[in-house]
């Protein structure tokens, strides 16, 4: 039987041993595909971008924001031993806790801290797959809770196993795929694999509710 993803009790009994885990790729190759949207102009050293990271689990993606000097990074996980092991991780590495953590349901973001919030960029490393696991109206709420927390021109950042991740009607975003990670074969024979990265950009509210 496939695990379920989509329950915090999964999470809650994984995260009670597991003190770190890499879903899809590793955090650097992940860092590769996002750092040159962290780079641009307008994003200089008086200006870092605001980064919201959905659904941390034990990656250690925050601490290569933070090794890369970006500090103004939340983390959200609604399992509270996901949020310790963050900042576990972040204090073991650099000696301090700089950066914030809040547990919060990605498909239900609605804290006291967020309520103003608005951020540059929101990435995720395969939380959209464990939310799809709950069905496409739940990647739905999601998807609007990150449009609401998007800043002007903001991006979302989103790595999955899957090609067709956010064919659902009514995504307030346009969809690209802006990388594929090959998956390693076990036999020269085997098919090509990837895992997609996805950049999505919000769209116009002229633009039709339909589809991507």
């Amino acid at each position: 039987m496939p695990a379920d993803f989509e329950k915090q009790s999964y999470w809650h009994e994984r995260f009670s041993s597991e003190t770190s885990f890499e879903w899809l790729a590793s955090s650097e190759s992940f860092m590769s595909i996002i750092e040159p949207y962290l780079s641009t102009p307008s994003h200089t050293y008086e200006n870092a971008p605001r980064i919201l990271h959905l659904g941390s689990g034990t990656s250690d993606l925050q601490n290569c924001f933070r090794s890369r000097g970006y500090l103004d990074v939340t983390n959200v996980d609604y399992e509270p031993l996901a949020i310790e092991r963050g900042r576990q991780l972040e204090k073991v590495a650099f000696g301090d806790i700089r950066m914030k953590y809040i547990v919060a349901d990605v498909t239900q973001l609605a804290c006291d801290f967020l309520q103003d919030k608005r951020f540059d960029i929101v990435v995720d490393k395969s939380t959209v797959d464990a939310v799809s696991c709950g069905g496409n109206t739940a990647l739905s709420r999601m998807a609007s809770f990150v449009r609401k927390y998007l800043a002007d021109n903001g991006i979302w950042i989103s790595l999955s196993y899957s090609s067709a991740r956010f064919d659902i009607e009514q995504l307030p975003f346009g969809v690209e795929v802006i990388a594929k990670i090959p998956l390693p074969k076990l036999k020269e024979s085997d098919p090509e694999i990837y895992h997609h990265c996805y950049l999505l950009r919000p769209k116009d509210p002229n633009e039709s509710k339909m589809g991507t």
